[in-house]
């Protein structure tokens, strides 16, 4: 437990003490000299009631009830709890990919439209999670470093487009090595990946890619998107429908989904593959996915509420003044 000060500037409140034993030795000695001018010394036994054996205490009294008074002002012992609390968390990165076979449209609107709405439809779905987007064809990038704003998320993922990467392909060992950069500062045994692609113009790179993501301790949930009778490729120019990818020979290139490369990285990295035609089936069982691989991570957190002892010291200062209101017969000053 931490410990500190409460409010320091009532501190100042403790040069009341001395006022207040300066004022109860003055009073004492104008009462005394007032006794005396009334009547000699002699006399005064007979003259005044005879004090108490309490009364003697009561200046002390006063001085201690009033500096217990001023503690539980000051607040003088306050503090923070740091607590263990142990709870399942995961850090999940989606790993998206925008090669030009995702616009095909053999899935409703097309696969990147699909795979967007699988990745939103998952993380609204997830607790205790922190995500992260990293996009990815021939090259990769991140998008979005791991948080906990899932609306920040579903705005990143909504621009996202073929357009945002500009050399070609579908190059896993590239989106892992950008994905295990961005895990640089989390524990092995959190580190989640949810893989979505078409697994088509795969440039044969995955073994690699599952090298690096057991090596890094990451464990990938893969989402297959497309058909296996697939469909052409749209080609757009400054988002103008412009035609349809052709091969050498001009005729139409059909992209079909290619799902050995995306089973082969979620067996091999512990994690499922999941069909992602299907947007309700796909985003229930990727959260049943992530759970069955969710790790318990021990975490300290500082208490929000700070703790505070200032009533046991207001409880002894009412205390003593009200023990100094029922022994003080006359209910008055009586020293």
């Amino acid at each position: 437990m931490n410990w500190y000060l409460g409010n320091n500037w009532y501190l100042l409140l403790l040069l009341l003490l001395p006022l207040l034993g300066i004022i109860i030795a003055g009073y004492t000695k104008w009462k005394n000299r007032k006794k005396t001018v009334f009547a000699e010394a002699r006399f005064q036994e007979e003259l005044f009631e005879k004090k108490s054996r309490f009364s003697r205490f009561l200046p002390a009294l006063y001085l201690i009830a009033t500096l217990f008074l001023i503690l539980s002002i000051v607040d003088l012992l306050s503090g923070t709890e740091e607590v263990k609390t142990s709870q399942k968390m995961n850090n999940v990165i989606f790993l998206l990919d925008v090669s030009n076979s995702m616009n095909a449209q053999d899935v409703e609107q097309n696969r990147l439209t699909q795979a967007k709405n699988i990745i939103i439809n998952t993380m609204f779905k997830m607790k205790n999670d922190k995500v992260g987007i990293v996009v990815f064809a021939g090259e990769s990038a991140s998008i979005m470093p791991l948080t906990t704003d899932f609306t920040a998320a579903e705005t990143y993922i909504g621009g996202v487009e073929t357009s945002v990467v500009k050399i070609q392909g579908t190059d896993f060992l590239n989106g892992m090595k950008t994905t295990a950069d961005k895990f640089k500062n989390v524990a092995k045994g959190s580190r989640k990946v949810v893989l979505v692609s078409d697994g088509e113009d795969n440039e044969g790179n995955e073994k690699a890619a599952i090298r690096l993501a057991n090596k890094e301790g990451i464990q990938v949930v893969s989402v297959g998107i497309g058909t296996e009778e697939g469909a052409p490729i749209p080609e757009y120019v400054f988002g103008q429908l412009m035609g349809y990818k052709t091969d050498l020979t001009g005729q139409t290139v059909i992209s079909k989904r290619q799902t050995n490369a995306l089973k082969n990285i979620a067996e091999e990295t512990g994690g499922t593959y999941i069909d992602g035609n299907n947007l309700d089936d796909a985003t229930s069982q990727i959260i049943d996915g992530l759970a069955k691989t969710s790790s318990s991570s021990e975490t300290l957190v500082k208490s929000q509420n700070a703790i505070h002892y200032y009533q046991y010291f207001l409880g002894i200062s009412i205390f003593l003044f009200l023990l100094i209101f029922l022994l003080n017969p006359k209910r008055e000053f009586n020293i």
